[in-house]
């Protein structure tokens, strides 16, 4: 041992700091939490470039956490003595202030526990360990110094929690500032995990000291990137099958920012950059313009902060390099990572989670549930009206819709969310309903399917779309509009179908006429002395939709009576 660090530093710094008066009172947050059920903790990523810190929201019965607060300080701990490698003493000092700051802020919204972990810098610095010590004995953090192995599960496990596997072989890669993590994986196993010691800051400090490189010196680059990914690139080609093509999943910086450059240029940039693709002809073009700027010109980008402009380029030439050896053509950003899988890790250690892969496998089940109730939605009306959508999908396939199967989840999403804009108006509450969806977070859904649950929720009720309105202008594939109108009708048809807070509609059946479709409704078994319910309300509403019909489909409604 070393000897204890002594870092005498006062007051937070390092991000975006929160005033004492506006902080939450955490007596009144755990009041809150037990009266839930939910659960609060916090979770530091302690990196070579940054420190992030999480506040999660976890909800046992859902099995799922929500986002509360994500702050993020440049500290550059990788900035380290250039003749012992220790840990500098201004990267120390950056880091002690910012983390003093997380701590208090983490602990002022009520978290039962922070889990902080410490990745290659701290990992490989001779001091590392002393710096670990000195923050636990003078902040209280237990800091785990994780593996690289680790840290690509644990980076693996923040995707998992914010994307749909499916059946397809999913290529995760995180360039951090010290290293660069490998993950393969699908919906039912995580095949090879690998880490590999280069990273942005690293190789910014190492090989770039001129800028802009040389030419030479670029391709010395590349060389020495692509025999340093060759062992982690072999494994995952082993743990390939015959004939898998994988999708490459980026996270972290350097594919943040690179998504964030690309969508600037877009002619309708994304709300969100989650589920942005980028093909790997964009990524070429995108290293290209950036190898030939001048430190000034990329510090002047609008999508990139100053410091990031200090190491993309690397940052960059690994993404590029990987792709090219991997052979892969596309690649989807995922904003989740190492501090999501802190939370995810805690909660299987906690019993919230029976099986990571049965929690990937329900991920978009579950945010939509979430996003739900976090708008006081009534469950009980919603799945009924779920549930009647999902009958007339089924068995107006060819009639009142010629959807292939995608439609079919998304109906079932829109209808458990229609209702939420009532928690803003109950007045033209579907258009609030849009909004809400539109800005909500919807894990595990790419983003066209996200602004087609929108829109579904949107079109519901009222007018069907129109050219003027930014709800249909943001979807512009043809197909995709299609399925708004078709999917959205059979919501509004369901909708009617549930007018009166207790279920009275035991099944309906539908039945193409010529010209027409005939939707037949079946009251719910009466009890023992009970008269069936008289379903003339519903039939009445249900008739209301009949223009629509007409419009939409070219079907006149028949409601038959009993």
């Amino acid at each position: 041992m070393r000897g204890t660090l002594v870092v005498p530093v006062e007051g937070p710094t390092g991000g975006k700091v929160t005033p004492q008066w506006l902080l939450p009172n955490p007596m009144v947050q755990a009041s809150n939490l037990e009266q839930t059920g939910r659960r609060r903790v916090a979770a530091i990523d302690i990196g070579t470039n940054s420190i992030h810190l999480l506040v999660a929201e976890v909800d046992p019965e859902l099995r799922s956490f929500s986002v509360v607060l994500a702050e993020k300080a440049t500290t550059r701990l990788g900035e380290r003595d250039p003749h012992t490698g220790d840990l500098s003493a201004e990267a120390i000092e950056r880091a002690f202030r910012t983390l003093r700051h997380d701590r208090d802020l983490a602990l002022s919204h009520g978290v039962e526990q922070i889990v902080t972990a410490a990745t290659s810098a701290v990992r490989e610095a001779p001091n590392g360990r002393d710096f670990l010590l000195a923050l636990q004995e003078q902040l209280e953090l237990e800091v785990d110094l994780v593996s690289g192995p680790e840290e690509a599960r644990l980076i693996y496990l923040g995707v998992l929690s914010g994307m749909a596997f499916g059946n397809q072989p999913h290529l995760i890669i995180d360039i951090g500032g010290g290293s660069t993590e490998l993950v393969l994986a699908d919906g039912r196993d995580a095949r090879s995990f690998s880490s590999t010691r280069i990273g942005a800051v690293r190789l910014q400090r190492e090989f770039c000291q001129q800028d802009p490189i040389a030419a030479d010196r670029r391709s010395f680059l590349q060389a020495y990137i692509q025999g340093a990914l060759d062992p982690a690139v072999a494994e995952v080609k082993a743990a390939l099958k015959r004939g898998e093509q994988p999708l490459m999943v980026g996270t972290s910086g350097t594919a943040m920012a690179l998504a964030a450059l690309a969508a600037a240029a877009d002619p309708k940039p994304p709300l969100k950059l989650q589920g942005y693709r980028l093909s790997r002809e964009r990524i070429d073009q995108l290293t290209a313009r950036l190898l030939a700027m001048t430190p000034e010109q990329r510090r002047a980008l609008p999508a990139i902060n100053d410091r990031r402009a200090e190491i993309i380029v690397p940052g960059a030439l690994i993404l590029q390099t990987a792709m090219a050896m991997l052979q892969v053509r596309e690649l989807v950003v995922c904003d989740r990572a190492l501090r999501e899988g802190l939370i995810v890790d805690w909660m299987l250690r906690n019993g919230l989670l029976g099986d990571r892969f049965a929690f990937q496998s329900t991920i978009r089940e579950r945010t939509v549930l979430h996003l739900a109730q976090r708008f006081g939605v009534d469950r009980a009306r919603t799945d009924r009206v779920a549930a009647h959508a999902l009958s007339l999908y089924d068995q107006s396939r060819g009639l009142l819709h010629h959807d292939d199967g995608p439609g079919r989840e998304l109906l079932w999403a829109a209808a458990q969310l229609h209702t939420c804009g009532k928690s803003i108006n109950i007045s033209a509450y579907h258009k609030h309903s849009w909004y809400l969806i539109r800005h909500g977070e919807l894990l595990g859904y790419s983003e066209a399917e996200h602004l087609t649950v929108a829109a579904i929720g949107r079109y519901h009720r009222r007018s069907l779309p129109k050219k003027r309105h930014e709800s249909w202008q943001l979807i512009e594939d043809r197909d995709q509009r299609r399925r708004v109108t078709s999917m959205a009708l059979l919501l509004r048809l369901a909708v009617a179908l549930d007018r009166r807070p207790a279920a009275v509609i035991g099944a309906l059946q539908v039945q193409s006429l010529a010209g027409a479709v005939s939707i037949a409704l079946e009251p719910l078994a009466a009890g023992p002395g009970e008269q069936p319910v008289d379903l003339s309300l519903e039939r009445w509403s249900l008739r209301s939709c009949a223009d629509v019909v007409q419009e939409a489909c070219g079907l006149a409604l028949r409601v038959p009576e009993p």
